[in-house]
């Protein structure tokens, strides 16, 4: 699973959706980003976690709440979790909905976990905007994310520069937006403000590729705001072939075109009201 590692980070890839686990580790502490998706894939994860955290604490960062992001939470036992101050109220909401999402998902595919189905239990609940929370010399600084859905952050990684952005700045994908596209836009353009003011030489996304390369990075945030702001222009003149053709070229077409229509619907309710 293994596609990236250096004296910091290692970066685990799924076999699904190219999603990214994360396991930095710091003199401080070691942090688990989004431990995913198959039991075998969250038991190599684990078993690594296991191998270098020595007497450090363990901390799960969740970048948002979408079940495939929090499936192997239960994996890690121990670990203190960090998530939005939105991640921790739907445990009084949503939990419900998100974990049978999990369970439908093992049940279509026959997958068997040995760890029990549960929504996290968070321990720091990060409310605000540019909120620190500090573990030594380790400094986690956080963007409240939301757009992609209601509850993400991104995390900036003191001294190391690195950027978690969660499903944000994707190669791979073009916005999925499930919440509001205005607030998805507005989430992408902190992008500036994050390598204005921090030295950031990683981006790490949820699904796909990192990069160290700025212009790499800005890239991928014009082209996801060049997809909002033409599919509003296309949904307000209800030119279909429009819309259709934002997506020509995508590497999944069979299964992104899934996602597009959802975006088309959503698009299409915000603008009339």
């Amino acid at each position: 699973m293994i596609v990236w590692k250096d004296e910091n980070l290692t970066l685990f890839r799924s076999a699904l959706y190219e999603t990214i686990s994360s396991v930095i580790t710091t003199e401080d502490c070691v942090i688990v980003v989004d431990p995913c998706w198959l039991p075998h894939e969250v038991e190599e994860i684990k078993q690594y976690v296991n191998e270098v955290k020595g007497s450090r604490p363990l901390y799960l960062l969740f970048t948002h709440s979408d079940f495939d992001h929090i499936i192997g939470y239960q994996a890690f036992p121990e670990a203190k979790v960090i998530a939005s101050d939105a991640f921790d109220k739907k445990a009084f909401k949503d939990k419900e909905d998100i974990i049978e999402q999990i369970k439908a998902f093992d049940d279509e595919y026959y997958v068997t976990r040995n760890d029990e189905i549960v929504y996290p239990e968070v321990d720091h609940a990060i409310a605000g905007e540019e909120t620190s929370f500090s573990i030594g010399k380790t400094k986690l600084t956080f963007y409240q994310a939301p757009g992609h859905n209601d509850d993400g952050i991104m995390t900036v990684v003191e001294p190391l520069g690195i950027l978690v952005a969660g499903d944000y700045l994707s190669d791979i994908e073009f916005p999925y937006i499930y919440f509001s596209s205005y607030e998805y836009e507005k989430t992408l353009l902190k992008l500036d403000d994050i390598l204005e003011h921090y030295p950031i030489k990683l981006l790490v996304t949820g699904h796909g590729t990192p990069t160290r390369d700025h212009a790499e990075m800005q890239k991928r945030q014009q082209d996801s705001l060049k997809y909002i702001h033409k599919m509003r222009k296309f949904v307000q003149e209800e030119n279909e072939e429009g819309m259709n053709q934002l997506i020509a070229g995508c590497k999944f077409p069979r299964n992104m075109r899934k996602f597009h229509e959802k975006n088309k619907k959503l698009f299409k309710q915000e603008w009339s009201g």
